[in-house]
């Protein structure tokens, strides 16, 4: 009887190779109904190099769902850095989640889609994205605004909770409609409300005591 060798790699590239097949297996069968016997033939390894990386399935699904989660808060992030003018920046921001949920939809799905939202683990992490989320915006209307953090927030966590349910749908199947047209339809109806809370002090404004 011969044995298949795996090959040996560095440990953070075996780890990511086994997240990969992680990640296929559980956006396709879902958490409870995967194996990780399905996972270990996905990655082309034996149960017990699975097992020297990753304790337990849970412990592989929420380290999946830290990667999706830092990756749709970077794309937010670098959104709304991308520029100063406020109707722009809100079609970044739109955009950033519809082509979180177009183009990456493994993340998209362990994300928005969980089937193990009652696991704290990962509750407790889908909150924290959503937060930080709805925090990086809020910084921006407040620094613009001058509303205080609270309101702030309350307007912010709408904004995110539009873009979330919005491209969730769009996703969902509504063909009819294509990306470019779905950001647009959103980010005018998202525009024509943070609009009512005008900016006080221009971009870039120079500080008065250097005006003569």
């Amino acid at each position: 009887m011969t044995s298949t060798r795996v090959a040996r790699l560095p440990r953070d590239q075996r780890r990511s190779q086994l997240l990969d097949a992680a990640a296929e297996v559980f956006t396709t069968k879902g958490f409870h109904a995967a194996a990780m016997d399905d996972i270990a033939e996905i990655a082309g390894v034996s149960k017990p190099v699975l097992y020297q990386h990753f304790s337990s399935k849970l412990e592989l699904y929420v380290d999946l769902v830290d990667q999706s989660c830092e990756r749709l808060l970077s794309i937010i992030r670098a959104a709304l850095s991308t520029t100063e003018v406020n109707r722009d920046r809100v079609v970044a921001t739109m955009g950033g989640f519809y082509h979180f949920v177009n183009e990456q939809r493994a993340d998209f799905r362990l994300v928005f889609e969980s089937d193990l939202t009652s696991e704290p683990a990962v509750r407790d992490r889908l909150n924290r994205v959503n937060d930080d989320i709805a925090e990086a915006v809020a910084q921006v209307i407040a620094e613009d605004t001058e509303l205080s953090h609270e309101r702030a927030k309350l307007l912010a966590i709408s904004l995110t909770g539009v873009a979330q349910v919005s491209a969730r749908y769009w996703a969902a199947g509504s063909d009819e409609i294509s990306l470019d047209e779905a950001i647009e339809l959103v980010s005018r109806l998202v525009w024509r409300g943070i609009r009512g809370f005008p900016r006080t002090t221009p971009p870039h404004a120079p500080d008065s005591a250097t005006q003569s």
